[in-house]
């Protein structure tokens, strides 16, 4: 078995996207691989104290143990609470229109 894994570090703004491909030690966690792709160097505002992680789309913990070809996700804080926006318009009576609107309603 080989001592390196093949991993992916992506980090998504809303008008950029960066994504690292990387050689890992094998044994690495998930911090431990962002630190050494050099993603933190590029995007200083990254706080892995606060923005969670996820491996494929699926929270990790930073001491999660990667395996070879692991996508590792950065995921920016929310600007807003969704919970609270669907609380506020519904508070001012707007409806959120899902599948067919209308015409859906009618039948």
């Amino acid at each position: 078995m080989s001592d390196k894994i093949n991993i992916e570090v992506v980090y998504a703004l809303p008008d950029e996207q960066t994504l690292f491909r990387q050689s890992a030690p094998a044994g690495a966690t998930v911090a431990e691989a962002v630190r050494l792709c050099g993603i933190l160097e590029k995007y200083p505002e990254i706080d892995l104290a606060d923005n969670k992680l996820g491996i494929f789309g699926k929270l990790a913990k930073p001491e999660t143990v990667l395996r070879n070809k692991d996508r590792i996700e950065i995921y920016r804080p929310l600007i807003a609470d969704p919970k609270e926006v669907r609380r506020k318009r519904a508070e001012e009576g707007r409806v959120m229109k899902k599948g067919g609107g209308k015409e859906a309603a009618a039948i």
